[in-house]
């Protein structure tokens, strides 16, 4: 089967007149849809519930995105027992028929990547260009997974003995839980879910409570493209009620999970303790976080760096684990650096995310909001603000401005705790020995900038920045698949590397068979 190389998507221009038109269409085809509710999918059969999730529109909090069947404990066993009866028939798929149906899914996205795109500003809050990033790498995903899948299906190359046949290969693992974030409510899932699909496996999906609706786009896109029933089980519902349940599951072989620190840790302390039943040492895939930092010299070109480190910090209200939280700046250009943030986040304009101009939308919920007003009043009292500060008030939508607060102590907990939010922390260093240092100087791992222009810096990060993915002379954001592998240090997470070529050997063990003549 001859297959085209991969090629990652390319980004829409929301500033061509075409685009916003097209936009604009797609947004309302989305919000005559608006209210529409999505079952739970049990092996072939959508199942609806007496209980369900509102989403709402974290914009216009008053609007209902949809409603997702809530499950239960019964619900999560019938998933399990269905994913492992499909299982026994998927594993014996060839690798391309499975990547194949993974191609299909891409090529509907790509038919339907606007309507996405409008349903990710409706639910999760995006702006017009975030939410085309997030759907452009879901599709970047589905391409890429399937072609390393067909890379792993060939022999591998072993030491030959005399008198013997000698083989391995790898085999999937069985059914696992996925369970997915909301910020990049369709990309990450569909990596996490097409990963293990593709590799094999068969998947019980719980999506993020705020962004069910997005998560069952990608549900009905899958069963569109010919998955078979049971492969992929899709099961809404809160985390208290289902998801240890669900980590803990006997017949569980694996958790993929991104979220927070603290569920990443109880996932694993829950997954490593076997049950009555459970026949295996579960694995788990856990992307936790981070408190990301964009370091520059007295070298570098301070508008080159302002711009990276506002892109970093605020693109989808700083709600990434690889957004830029600490600008740590040396003490020879810092109060240039800082006037040119003060200048540049003037710019950015807040409100309502469907507008095109708009730069940065709603947080996700009220609790989140009030979870960043917390640490931006106590940076207040304990730094200097010299930006935004202000959320919104009027019950409109969860809106914060893009905050900066300069002089902020190494080591206080504005500059060591994850925030989520568009909230950045400026602190001063006096070289480069110590700006490196306050940078290493944090439990997380994940992305790192470097704006300078000596190469023996260069190095020297390379060497001992303590990130997954360093960054040089650009913004610590924007991850491409199969260019950027993805994933940190530390309490970071497993350093999975999404989008790498040795992502889905998470999902895959290795079996070798040796006959003798």
């Amino acid at each position: 089967m001859a297959v085209l190389p991969y090629r990652p998507e390319v980004a829409l221009d929301f500033g061509q007149s075409r685009w916003q038109t097209a936009a604009g269409q797609a947004l309302q085809r989305v919000r005559r849809r608006l209210g529409d509710s999505f079952d739970l999918l049990l092996g072939d059969d959508w199942v609806p519930t007496s209980d369900q999730l509102v989403s709402l529109n974290p914009a216009h909090p008053v609007e209902i995105v949809g409603y997702a069947a809530k499950a239960g404990r019964d619900q999560v066993d019938r998933a399990v027992d269905e994913a492992w009866t499909a299982f026994d028939a998927w594993r014996r798929v060839p690798a391309p028929s499975r990547a194949t149906c993974l191609w299909q899914a891409a090529a509907i996205m790509r038919r339907q990547r606007l309507e996405l795109d409008a349903w990710e500003v409706l639910e999760a809050g995006k702006p017009w260009s975030e939410a085309d990033a997030d759907v452009a790498e879901a599709i970047d995903f589905l391409e890429y997974y399937g072609r390393q899948m067909i890379r792993l299906d060939r022999p591998l190359d072993l030491t030959p003995l005399a008198g013997e046949q000698d083989e391995a290969f790898y085999i999937p693992l069985g059914v696992g839980a996925v369970i997915a974030p909301w910020n990049f409510p369709l990309a990450i899932l569909t990596g996490m879910c097409s990963a293990a699909i593709v590799a094999g496996n068969a998947v019980v999906l719980k999506p993020a409570s705020p962004t069910p609706i997005v998560a069952a786009q990608f549900v009905r896109i899958m069963r569109e493209a010919g998955l078979p029933p049971g492969v992929l089980n899709f099961l809404p519902g809160d985390g208290g009620e289902i998801g240890d349940y669900l980590v803990s599951h006997p017949r569980i072989r694996f958790v993929s999970f991104t979220g927070s620190r603290e569920i990443g840790l109880r996932i694993s302390q829950l997954a490593a303790q076997p049950t009555p039943g459970q026949r295996w040492i579960k694995r788990v895939i856990a992307e936790m976080g981070g408190k990301d930092a964009i370091i520059v010299d007295e070298t570098a070109e301070p508008a080159s760096a302002a711009h990276g480190i506002i892109q970093s910090a605020f693109g989808f209200q700083g709600q990434k684990c690889s957004a830029c939280s600490r600008a740590i700046v040396v003490d020879a250009v810092y109060q240039d650096v800082a006037d040119r943030l003060g200048e540049a986040v003037k710019e950015l304009r807040m409100g309502a995310p469907e507008d095109f101009s708009v730069a940065i939308g709603p947080v996700i919920t009220r609790e989140a909001q009030d979870r960043i007003v917390q640490f931006i009043e106590w940076g207040k009292r304990h730094a200097r603000l010299l930006a935004g500060g202000q959320a919104s008030q009027n019950g409109t939508g969860y809106f914060v401005e893009p905050t900066i607060f300069g002089e902020v102590a190494p080591g206080s907990r504005l500059e060591q705790e994850e925030i989520f939010g568009p909230v950045l922390s400026m602190i001063r260093a006096k070289d480069w020995e110590q700006a490196l240092a306050i940078a290493n100087d944090t439990e997380y791992g994940l992305t790192g900038s470097v704006y300078t222009r000596r190469r023996d810096r260069i190095q020297a990060a390379r060497e001992a920045f303590q990130v997954g993915n360093l960054y040089i002379n650009r913004k610590c954001t924007g991850a491409v698949v199969g260019a950027h592998p993805f994933g940190g240090f530390n309490m970071s997470g497993t350093d999975s590397k999404t989008g790498s070529p040795d992502y889905l050997l998470l999902f895959l063990q290795m079996k070798a068979v040796a006959e003798a003549f």
